[in-house]
């Protein structure tokens, strides 16, 4: 149960004066939903309003303020047209001011003709006329209000001005909290108290001292818990599981495995047979053979008389696995199981008997195999697939339906940079797939601009008519007037045209059996280019498909792209990944895009993802399940990971944990920052 001291901060967003059905929509599109949410949205820069005696061309582009007088309106009395008003400084020098969306009438109640405003916006220039459109600021003339103005991350509906006054309300709700810090460290880096960060950063975003303590503080209460984590499980009661080979030694691979596979593999073995739980992550990049290990470590656990279960993110993933285990165990004696969310009544019943009575050995599916009223008679590996889209809670409750502590083996084809595998998986042994198998090549990567999309249709028609297939991926499900994203439903529609019923469709919005149903055809061979949404980032497994071409790469991440175009090269042979582009790009998309033509090593785009995009995007969204880093900037992770990884293991070895003062204090940091879970764990344990 959270300490009480913190249940005024982790209310309702609701009970912040002024937030009622209406303001808490745009709140919940930030994913605001409490106040403390709402604390740690912290400004992502701030306006310096630069005062100004007269208007002046040399300032044009800048955010300025200054007195004017109206002296004029011209309305047009549409509600289409803007609202315009001229206005004059002291010298006598014009502006207009405009207002969009049918606003002549506020605009009239603020700027009320020769009466002297205060107004700040950013000043432009249209043709000879200077403007500020939709001016930021309108005050009496005497009400000038001075100094910096916190600049918040928006959505539709929500200013900074509102945010900020929400932010003042929620920060006024934190209570002053005992220190977790060690002593030496803070006085070391001259951090403020916890609350008076919090307060100074929203009044001044520039203020670095008091950004840092409360990046660290995120970043401590992590690798605590994962540290509390790691010690829960070693010193959980767990089994040995000595596999006799008698499985594994009448599997008929196809190729010979790689030597990082048979390393890896013998790593595993190794845990399994010690009482210990075996924790490990599994990095391996896209196509590196991670599935076998995965099979290999499962026959390890039913050799010995245990169960298996492996967990995957997407209900497409699931089935793949599902097949290509079936299909790799065949002859062996194995019994397999699928259990997703879709699988309803008999099915469902006849798996659940199987799973409590243990003749079903491996169960794979969705979130859905560690649901109440699930039980396995003898639990003994849990896989993890993917493990990015799942956190350590996830992790957890599975691992809860073992009688004794299961083996934990999570793999993930996003190569995770040391820094960051320190903060999300420091409680685990890592193992790395870092050879690809043989008669693997490297996929050819081109950048081409969006204006010669014919060119690439007609590419397309050639390679469909040598017999090849291909994947088409677009960001949007549909059209939207907020964006110029193309839509996977408008670029199906458009190859229908010239392709006809040789083009499919999948996205995210698709109920299971229809998702199928068009994967299924795609396999056959019967659909010639599938279009998808990044619903095809992971796991889709067609080797005659060896080309992919994706809409709009810079705005994909670059590990999202990376794991999209190994979709294709899971043949032998050729493959080519079009990575089609905006007309105009920003640095940081323009080194994205350059590195991926450049490099096919997931482990070198990893750390380069990281250095670009930060550690709370890599991780991917909140709503992934993994807990991201709301308060930690990007360039200061790595400094950050070290001093809290340090002062987290000088907490649990010298200080006595969780016991006594300075473990009371980090206590509530763990719930603060949500990582209570290692705490209800302790207790459980």
């Amino acid at each position: 149960m959270r300490p009480e001291i913190l249940n005024p901060l982790f209310a309702e967003v609701t009970a912040l004066k002024g937030v009622g059905a209406q303001l808490a929509k745009p709140l919940e599109r930030l994913g605001l939903a409490r106040a403390v949410d709402v604390a740690f949205h912290l400004p992502s820069g701030w306006i310096d309003r630069l005062p100004r005696e007269e208007l002046d061309q040399a300032d044009v582009g800048r955010t300025i303020a200054i007195t004017l007088t109206p002296v004029n309106y011209r309305m047009s009395g549409s509600a289409r047209a803007p609202a315009r008003v001229e206005a004059v400084d002291g010298k006598g020098n014009y502006v207009t001011l405009v207002f969009f969306g049918g606003n002549s009438g506020w605009a009239k109640k603020q700027l009320p003709l020769n009466e002297p405003r205060w107004v700040s916006g950013k000043l432009d220039q249209y043709g000879q006329e200077l403007q500020i459109v939709h001016p930021e600021v309108v005050l009496p003339a005497d009400a000038q209000p001075g100094g910096r103005e916190a600049v918040y991350p928006l959505s539709e509906g929500m200013t900074s001005k509102r945010l900020a006054a929400l932010a003042a309300q929620a920060v006024e709700r934190a209570p002053e909290l005992p220190e977790w810090i060690e002593p030496s460290l803070k006085a070391k880096h001259g951090w403020p108290d916890w609350r008076e960060a919090l307060e100074r950063i929203h009044a001044d975003p520039a203020d670095v001292k008091a950004r840092d303590r409360l990046a660290y503080d995120e970043v401590f209460a992590n690798q605590l818990a994962l540290m509390l984590v790691r010690g829960a499980a070693r010193g959980k009661k767990g089994r040995a599981l000595a596999g006799t080979g008698r499985l594994r030694d009448a599997l008929r691979l196809p190729y010979t495995p790689t030597g990082a596979q048979a390393r890896t593999i013998g790593e595993i073995e190794g845990d399994m047979a010690q009482s210990r739980p075996m924790l490990r992550l599994l990095q391996g990049d896209v196509g590196a053979g991670k599935t076998l290990v995965a099979a290999m470590a499962l026959l390890i656990a039913v050799e010995a008389g245990a169960q298996g279960a492996m967990l995957a993110p997407t209900e497409i993933l699931a089935r793949q696995h599902f097949e290509t285990l079936q299909r790799l165990f065949s002859g062996l004696g194995v019994n397999l199981a699928i259990l997703t969310g879709r699988d309803k009544g008999r099915a469902r019943e006849a798996t659940l008997m199987g799973l409590a009575d243990g003749s079903i050995d491996i169960l794979i599916g969705t979130h859905a195999i560690f649901q109440q009223g699930v039980e396995y008679r003898d639990l003994g590996l849990v896989v993890v697939d993917e493990q990015h889209r799942f956190g350590v809670a996830e992790r957890m409750m599975l691992q809860a339906k073992a009688k004794t502590a299961p083996h934990l083996l999570v793999m993930t084809a996003t190569p995770i940079p040391r820094t960051l595998q320190l903060a999300t998986h420091g409680e685990m042994d890592v193992s790395k797939l870092d050879e690809m198998p043989p008669g693997r090549e490297p996929i050819e990567t081109s950048v081409i601009s969006e204006e010669r999309l014919d060119e690439i249709v007609n590419g397309l028609a050639r390679h469909l008519s040598g017999g090849g297939q291909a994947y088409w991926v677009c960001p949007l499900v549909e059209e939207s007037e907020k964006t110029d994203l193309a839509a996977a439903e408008a670029r199906a529609a458009t190859l229908q045209t010239r392709f006809g019923d040789r083009i499919g469709l999948v996205h995210g919005r698709m109920k299971g059996p229809e998702k199928d149903a068009v994967m299924a055809r795609f396999s056959s061979g019967e659909l010639g280019v599938l279009v998808a949404t990044t619903v095809i980032e992971v796991g889709v497994d067609v080797p005659n498909a060896t080309l992919i071409v994706i809409e709009h790469a810079d705005r994909f991440g670059l590990a999202q792209l990376h794991q999209l175009r190994g979709r294709v090269g899971r043949g032998g042979g050729r493959s080519v990944c079009v990575l089609l582009r905006g007309g105009t790009l920003s640095e940081t998309a323009r080194a994205r895009l350059a590195l991926m033509r450049e490099t096919n090593d997931g482990f070198r785009i990893a750390e380069e993802d990281l250095r670009l995009r930060g550690a709370g995007e890599m991780l991917g969204t909140r709503q992934s399940g993994e807990q991201t880093f709301r308060l930690a900037p990007p360039e200061k992770f790595a400094e950050l990971i070290g001093a809290a990884n340090a002062d987290a293991r000088l907490l649990v070895d010298r200080d006595g944990g969780l016991e006594g003062e300075r473990g009371a204090a980090a206590r509530v940091a763990l719930y603060l920052f949500e990582r209570d879970a290692a705490v209800g764990l302790l207790r459980a344990g």
